[in-house]
This record gives C-alpha cells, structure tokens and sequence, in this order.
C-alpha cells in the first residue's frame, strides 16, 4: 500500500478507534514499525494524532469546538496546574484582569480566591460558580449561555468586554504557530479573546506544550500581541530564539 493510501487508512482507523498500536498497524500494513511512527509523526504535526508510547491516539479534543467543558479541564491537567500557579504570581496587587473560559485559565482563577485586591472582568460561568464565595470582585459579561463551554458569548458579551480597559488579559488557545500565529477552535469564544486583548495593557498566553507547532481553525491574534506566554516546559531552540528576538517574555 502506498504512503498517502496508508496514512488515510490510519487516520480513519484513529476516527473509529480513537487509538493504535505501532506494533498492530506494522503487522496489518506489512512494513517496518519505523515506518508506522513516521506515519504517526506526520499525523502529529497535522494535529491530527498525538503520539503515545507504542503508538498514537486520535487528537479530535483539540481541533473541534463542542468539548465539554469538564472533559476539557481533565486533558493535561497537571500541566495547566503548574502554568496556573507561575500565572498567578505575575498579577499584581490592585490590579484589573480579563479571564476568557479556558480550562487552563479556570485553574489560575481558582488559586485567586483570597485576592480581595483584584477585579476580574470574565464570560466564564464556571469562575462565577467558583468564586462567587471568594473575596475577588468579578464581573460578568452576560450573553449568550454556551451548554458546552460553559460561557457566555455573542454581541452582548463583546460589548461588555469593550466597556473595560483592564491591565491584564489571561487567555489560553488551542494552537500557537510562528508562522501562523495564535489560533483557536470556536469563532464565537476567539471573538471575546480578541477584545480582551483589545482593551489590555499586556497579554499573558497560558498553553501548555502540546499546543506549540499547532493550529487550529480560527486565527486569533498575532503573536506580536503577546507580552508574555506561559507554558509547563521549555520550548524548542527555534522558539526560544523568536520569542526572544521579538520580546515576547517566555516562562516555564
């Protein structure tokens, strides 16, 4: 069977399955385990696949917009929960903070609760749940109810937005490019992230490793926009160098 004959073979093999063997699809293709993880390479730098010990498993969470929240909040878990605690000694006292309605940025709020110096401008109805018995001083954008995202969204959430000039905005992606940029899964959810970033004096981008050298279908921002991106480990050379030649702070 040809390459391009068998990549399309796992990848509907990884629809259906949501996971593969390295040793299974060698077996079933007649070709060398090293060829199978080329394969299964290429299928994660598409994004399609991320790659596991002994094989692969189907990446369809990080590239559609439907993800229950909750399921979202259990992908990486640990990860989001070390970019949240560096996140939060970033933001300083008496400060004004817009939080979009991540996974990722719901950790960082959840370790803000003894801050009664701090005003979070949010569509997230998960962080009001979570803090409406904590000493910060929140406020919601109302909109549209998203079931799913458990967000608010629509006209009425970006005007709110628009209303506040805040000094920092916490926002995380799905994708992140240095060609590309900053991109994510839902057009409406990208929408509210870019007037936070409109309306901030800095931007601080949480993403955890597996979101470097991905994209996602909407473009969000240009990385130009980024003060400060917060990850769980160190990037490749090739990034450290672009995020240093444009003076974009890098912490992990």
């Amino acid at each position: 069977m040809k390459g391009t004959n068998r990549l399309a073979t796992i990848r509907q093999l990884l629809l259906n399955e949501k996971k593969v063997l390295v040793s299974d699809l060698s077996q079933k293709f007649s070709v060398t385990e090293e060829t199978i993880r080329r394969d299964l390479e290429k299928l994660e730098a598409e994004n399609f696949a991320t790659r596991t010990y002994g094989g692969a498993v189907f990446n369809g969470e990080e590239i559609v917009s439907n993800i229950p929240f909750y399921k979202r909040a259990e992908k990486n878990f640990e990860q989001k929960q070390n970019i949240a605690i560096k996140t939060v000694q970033l933001l300083k006292n008496r400060s004004t903070i817009s939080a979009d309605s991540s996974s990722t940025v719901m950790e960082t709020l959840k370790l803000l609760k003894d801050r009664n110096d701090l005003t979070i401008v949010t569509n997230s109805t998960e962080a009001l749940r979570e803090l409406m018995l904590s000493s910060v001083n929140i406020l919601s954008t109302g909109g549209m109810f998203n079931k799913q995202s458990l967000s608010l969204q629509g006209t009425l959430a970006e005007q709110s937005i628009c209303n506040y000039n805040v000094d920092t905005a916490v926002i995380s992606c799905k994708g992140l490019d240095i060609a590309t940029g900053i991109t994510d899964s839902n057009e409406d959810e990208a929408k509210l992230k870019m007037r936070m970033i409109s309306q901030a004096t800095e931007v601080i981008l949480l993403a955890d490793s597996s979101k470097f050298n991905k994209k996602a279908f909407v473009h969000l921002t240009n990385l130009s926009n980024i003060t400060t991106i917060i990850t769980d480990k160190e990037p490749s050379k090739e990034w450290i160098t672009y995020l240093k030649t444009n003076q974009i702070e890098l912490i992990y």
